[in-house]
């Protein structure tokens, strides 16, 4: 399976609803000059969202996506738990760390059906099976940051008591350059 990364732009962070709003894919470059054409997607929702690529740690569902020539916009749902134990432990690192903007992008998981090698070495994947979205802390495309979060907090009585507040948070639009590369594994061999 192939993993690409992009940016995740939190538009609503409500902690009751765990709703979040991103990019999944555009079509430029990433660190290892591939191209995935947003257009060329074949996917079902709802669509599971993953904790670091790692599939026996699921955190949520895509909900919503809707490829266009620019990428793929996308509504995902972290799952909320009361029951104590691994899995709420789990769920709350997610919701927390992407409020906490230490996790601030996005990758997708996919399976190429189609593509094309680029001259510059890279692919160009004209079709393909996305199977999963993922929260991940590294991307490998340098611009994938968030760059806008917007949440809703309780301050002293619930949100039905009108009592709620706003927070905006501004990140820097030009954040220094990640140097570790995360593996990407290809159809027949593993690239790091």
């Amino acid at each position: 399976m192939n993993r690409d990364y992009w940016a995740l732009e939190v538009r609503s962070a409500d902690d009751d609803a765990r709703v979040i709003e991103g990019t999944a894919t555009t079509p430029v470059p990433d660190r290892y000059d591939d191209i995935v054409e947003p257009m060329g997607a074949l996917y079902k929702l709802p669509m599971p969202l993953l904790w670091q690529h790692n599939h026996d740690a699921p955190v949520g569902h895509v909900e919503f996506a809707e490829p266009n020539e620019k990428g793929i916009p996308f509504r995902a749902r972290l799952a909320r738990l009361d029951e104590p134990g691994k899995l709420k432990d789990r769920l709350d690192e997610a919701w927390q760390s992407v409020k906490a903007n230490l996790v601030r992008a996005v990758s997708i998981g996919f399976l190429p059906l189609e593509e094309s090698q680029l001259e510059h070495g890279g692919y160009r994947f004209l079709k393909w099976e996305w199977v999963e979205l993922s929260l991940v802390t590294i991307p490998a495309n340098p611009e994938a940051t968030i760059h806008t979060i917007r949440s809703m907090h309780r301050r002293t009585a619930p949100a039905a008591s009108g009592n709620t507040g706003s927070v905006v948070v501004q990140l820097d639009r030009n954040p220094a350059r990640v140097g570790a590369k995360p593996f990407v594994i290809r159809k027949v061999h593993v690239r790091e």
